[in-house]
């Protein structure tokens, strides 16, 4: 079956797996925006203990989904692995150890005798649920506005700043796009917990967060949307392959790619559905927040991979060269590769559904300071 596709159906297939699983991290870093209000919800420690296991139950979700994406992009895509994971390697070794103190901090809180002290890992939670999602939402964002790195004939990359990432920070539009992601986070994570916390102490401060959250959303990622529709994009011509900069090129491809605008629109108007169902209605309908946002965080950031590798744009533009900028084209892996990791994609659908299994039975019912007490084992 799929030995019968060509390499650039191979290609646009595997870029829509990828696009899948680097939506659907996004919707989990929910679990990372919870962790940095664990201190504005909890005033006490039973009611930060609460919250820290309400978590503590979904972050492994989070962290395999993170090494799935990378996987799914070293074996799809390795010359974009070898180019930003060994180049702009400041920024993701920051983000791996953000990831790594967290599982820490998940595994010893709650150890008897733990030298460091539950406020310790606390804190180490935090800066996972800043640097995480700040540092991804400035890394997706570079698929837009690019890095400066060369890559020669044989296809061995280099840097060519002396900062290997860092630099990207500075870069408004990549800043806005990570603090909109830090703020979607914690927003999702109280939509989360309006489902999942039984506790109403909690749940009162929660309403608040929400819109205190929402808002600061909204702004970064309108600031992002205008600077990626408004400014000239990476555009590839098909027969070439060379790259040049075309006006508006984003917004050409949203224009061009209707179904693509359609689900990006419909996303928007579901995350801003689940907000605005979870603040102002009653308790019962609040619980259902979590899913029209999250459903609506999938579908948006989907369609913004989308638009950053399909119809002929360079979706890892190099700004120091644009003819070593990366497309779906010139960064893949071979045909018989990419055949071969599709028949194992086959089995997808499987894990989807173990997934939203285990899910269900970790959130059956609310968690209250009762259920905690009666647990063995706790984060």
């Amino acid at each position: 079956m799929f030995e019968n596709l060509s390499h650039l159906a191979l290609q646009q297939y595997w870029w829509v797996i990828i696009s899948l699983l680097g939506a659907l991290l996004v919707f989990l870093l929910f679990v990372q925006g919870g962790q940095t209000l664990i201190y504005r919800l909890g005033k006490d420690e039973s009611q930060r203990s609460l919250l820290v296991n309400v978590l503590g139950r979904k972050w492994g979700f989070t962290f395999t989904t993170l090494v799935t994406f990378g996987g799914a992009f070293f074996a799809s895509f390795p010359l974009f692995y070898s180019t930003s994971f060994g180049g702009a390697y400041w920024v993701w070794m920051l983000i791996l150890f953000a990831f790594v103190i967290q599982a820490v901090s998940y595994e010893f809180r709650s150890k008897p005798g733990n030298l460091l002290g539950k406020r310790c890992y606390e804190t180490f939670l935090f800066v996972n649920g800043l640097v995480g999602t700040l540092l991804l939402g400035v890394a997706v964002s570079t698929f837009f506005t690019g890095s400066q790195f060369s890559v020669n004939e044989n296809n061995f990359s280099q840097w060519e700043t002396p900062y290997h990432g860092l630099e990207a920070a500075l870069n408004i539009q990549n800043l806005a796009l990570g603090l909109a992601v830090f703020f979607l986070s914690r927003t999702l994570a109280v939509l989360f917990f309006f489902q999942n916390v039984n506790h109403p102490e909690v749940i009162g401060r929660a309403k608040k967060q929400l819109f205190y959250n929402a808002v600061p959303f909204l702004v970064f990622f309108l600031i992002f949307l205008a600077f990626l529709l408004l400014k000239k994009g990476f555009a590839v011509n098909p027969d070439t392959g060379l790259v040049s900069m075309e006006p508006f090129k984003y917004l050409h491809n949203l224009l061009e790619m209707p179904l693509v605008a359609v689900l990006f629109l419909l996303g928007v108007i579901l995350v801003l559905l689940g907000i605005i169902r979870a603040g102002f209605c009653f308790e019962k309908c609040s619980d259902k927040g979590i899913w029209l946002s999250g459903t609506g965080t999938v579908l948006t950031v989907f369609s913004l991979f989308l638009l950053a590798g399909f119809n002929n744009t360079a979706y890892y533009p190099s700004t120091f060269d644009l003819q070593d900028s990366l497309t779906i084209r010139n960064s893949s892996s071979s045909h018989y590769t990419l055949t071969t990791m599709s028949y194992v994609s086959l089995l997808v659908p499987f894990v989807l559904a173990y997934i939203f299994y285990a899910w269900r039975a970790l959130t059956r019912k609310k968690i209250d300071r009762e259920e905690l007490e009666q647990e063995g084992n706790n984060y």
